[in-house]
C-alpha cells in the first residue's frame, strides 16, 4: 500500500462500499509530542486505514510518509500544510513531499463576522485556489461552528460559497450544527456537490451562557465531546447521506474527558462494528 489512499476503481455502479475510516492526528497531539512514531503504530494497530496529520512532531515529512507506508496506513488529506495567503509556495512543496495533490485552508471567527469579512475571506480563498489549480493542486476547506451561524437568516457558509464557488469541502459534521442550532444532515445536503471528506466528532452541546472563551488555548464552546456513537450527532443518517464524492470519514476529537487513546479506539469500534466505515480490523 502506498502512503496515499486510493479508492477502488474496479467497483461497478450499484456496488456498496463503506467509506474508509481515518483519524485526524490532532486528536492525539499530546501523545504525539512525546512519541509520534508510537502513536502511528497504535492507530495502525487499532485498525484505522487512514491518518490525517496536523504537524509532524519533529519528524521530517518524508520520514513521516515512509513510516505510514510501512505501517499500512494511507493518507488522502492533511492539515499540514495549512494554506493561507503568503505561504502558498511552501504549502505546495510540503504537500508534494508527503505525496498529496490536495491542500487545506480554514479560517477563524473574525473572518466570517459580517458580510465584508466574508467577502474578504472569499477573495483570499479565490486567489489561493487559482494559484493552486495552476500548479495541479486541489484546495479544500475545513469548517468550525461559526461558519454555520446565520447572517440575515442565511448561512454564512452558503454566502461564502457563492463568492468562491470553486472550493471543495471537508465538512465537520458536528460543528456544522452550530452548537445544536442546525440539522447536521441538512447541512451536509446543502454542501453535497462540493464535499469530498467528512470529519466526525460526537458530543453533547451545552448552553453557552457566557459567550466563547479560551481555555488552555482552545476555544471553549461549552461542548462535551465524546467517542463516536456516545453523543447526539446522527452519525448513521450522516453516513447514509454521504455525498458520492466523499472519499473518507475521519475521526477528530479536539479533546475528551476520557483517555484519548481509549476514545479514538471506541470511535473506531463504533464505526466499524456498525458497518458505518471500513477499517483494517
Amino acid at each position: 500500500m502506498t502512503g496515499v489512499y486510493e479508492l477502488d476503481k474496479n467497483l461497478k455502479k450499484g456496488d456498496v462500499k463503506m467509506l474508509p475510516i481515518g483519524i485526524q492526528l490532532y486528536s492525539l497531539r499530546e501523545l504525539a509530542q512525546k512519541n509520534f512514531p508510537k502513536v502511528l503504530e497504535q492507530v495502525a494497530e487499532m485498525g484505522y486505514k487512514l491518518v490525517e496529520p496536523a504537524g509532524f512532531f519533529n519528524l521530517r515529512p518524508r520520514e513521516f510518509k515512509r513510516m505510514i507506508d510501512g505501517l499500512g496506513l494511507g493518507m488522502t488529506s492533511s492539515h499540514s500544510p495549512w494554506c493561507r495567503p503568503g505561504n502558498i509556495g511552501e504549502a505546495m512543496e510540503l504537500a508534494e513531499a508527503i505525496g498529496l495533490k490536495r491542500v487545506v485552508c480554514g479560517y477563524g471567527p473574525d473572518d466570517f463576522k459580517d458580510m465584508d469579512a466574508i467577502r474578504r475571506t472569499a477573495d483570499a480563498t479565490n486567489t489561493m485556489n487559482e494559484i493552486l489549480k495552476r500548479n495541479g493542486f486541489e484546495l479544500f476547506q475545513h469548517n468550525h461552528d461559526f461558519e454555520f451561524q446565520r447572517l440575515d437568516g442565511r448561512l454564512k457558509y452558503e454566502i461564502y460559497r457563492e463568492f468562491c464557488p470553486g472550493v471543495k469541502y471537508e465538512i465537520d459534521c458536528f460543528w456544522s450544527t452550530n452548537l445544536g442550532c442546525e440539522n447536521a444532515v441538512e447541512m451536509l445536503k446543502i454542501f453535497a456537490a462540493d464535499t469530498i471528506l467528512l470529519h466526525m466528532k460526537d458530543g453533547l452541546v451545552k448552553q453557552n451562557v457566557g459567550g466563547d472563551k479560551m481555555v488552555n488555548g482552545i476555544l471553549d464552546r461549552k461542548v462535551e465531546l465524546l467517542p463516536l456513537g456516545e453523543g447526539t450527532l446522527p452519525i448513521r443518517e450522516l453516513i447514509a447521506s454521504a455525498p458520492s464524492k466523499v472519499e473518507a470519514v475521519i475521526v477528530e476529537l479536539d479533546y475528551c474527558d476520557i483517555d484519548m487513546l481509549t476514545a479514538v479506539k471506541r470511535s473506531y469500534d463504533f464505526m466499524t462494528i456498525n458497518h458505518l466505515a471500513a477499517g483494517n480490523r
